[in-house]
């Protein structure tokens, strides 16, 4: 099992979140499968931060987890992908956005995590020009969506954070899911020249695969990409693909693109 520090607990706005009336953190759900952690019932977001134990001002990763935006696969999804980030030598985050049922409020609450980051980068020593998203299944839809709105805000600034940049430098889009609406593409998705460096990660046999058709259109609007596909893996395996599935194989790849990235 990797190992990391304790992370830091950050929470993402003071007081209410845009348009909520409670502050639940949210609470997991049993349903049996002990392996899964299944986290619902959040309108107070949280961002958990974990430092790899040393000083480094390489790239920062914020993880969203998926769960369709109902739930939030917090652990397979989102603290085992920070501990692995830290065993590379990265410092990672893993934000609890709003669920279920508040894909708006989810944006906002990346957004906002972002901008956090960013005015806290010489506390956490990171470059706050080298700070990205990673998303799963929902989550990379969601690490999509933030990644097209640019700055583009989508909500009123609340104090001296806001004054930062919620753009990524980068974003990573582990079997993401509604990219496209049937044989149409998401309109809140489209690609523009203004987007981040992107890479992306599916097996064909995922029942959401999207990523080549994306990568057309990642294509056409001039953005830099890289496009992993796998024929076998199916959905949600986060780190735990067995060895002989081929998409076993995207920690590595999305590694590799992670370490050659540059910035401008």
């Amino acid at each position: 099992m990797l190992k990391s520090l304790k992370p830091e607990l950050i929470e993402v706005w003071p007081g209410l979140a845009p348009g909520e009336t409670t502050t639940a953190v949210g609470y997991d759900i049993d349903d049996g499968d002990g392996d899964i952690v299944r986290r619902t019932g959040v309108t107070s977001p949280e961002l958990f931060v974990y430092r790899n134990g040393s000083e480094n001002s390489g790239p920062f990763v914020l993880v969203c987890p998926g769960g369709g935006y109902e739930i939030l696969a917090s652990g397979h999804e989102g603290a085992d992908i920070a501990v692995w980030l830290n065993s590379l030598g990265y410092t990672a985050a893993v934000l609890h956005y709003r669920v279920p049922f508040k894909r708006d409020g989810a944006l906002q609450d990346v957004q906002r995590a972002v901008s956090i980051l960013r005015s806290r980068a010489s506390e956490f020593g990171i470059d706050p020009d080298r700070l990205g998203v990673m998303g799963f299944s929902a989550g990379g839809h969601l690490c999509a969506r933030l990644s097209v709105e640019g700055d583009n805000r989508a909500y009123e600034p609340v104090d001296a954070a806001d004054e930062f940049s919620c753009r990524p430098s980068f974003t990573m889009l582990i079997y993401p899911a509604y990219l496209a609406d049937g044989s149409e593409r998401a309109q809140e998705v489209v690609p523009h020249a203004g987007m981040p460096p992107i890479f992306l990660a599916q097996s064909e046999d995922d029942s959401y695969f999207c990523t080549t058709a994306y990568s057309e259109l990642l294509e056409k609007a001039g953005v830099s990409y890289k496009n992993a596909v796998y024929s076998t893996g199916g959905h949600g395996y986060g780190l735990r693909a067995p060895s002989d599935v081929p998409a076993s194989k995207w920690p590595e790849d999305a590694a590799a693109w992670l370490a050659k990235l540059s910035f401008k």
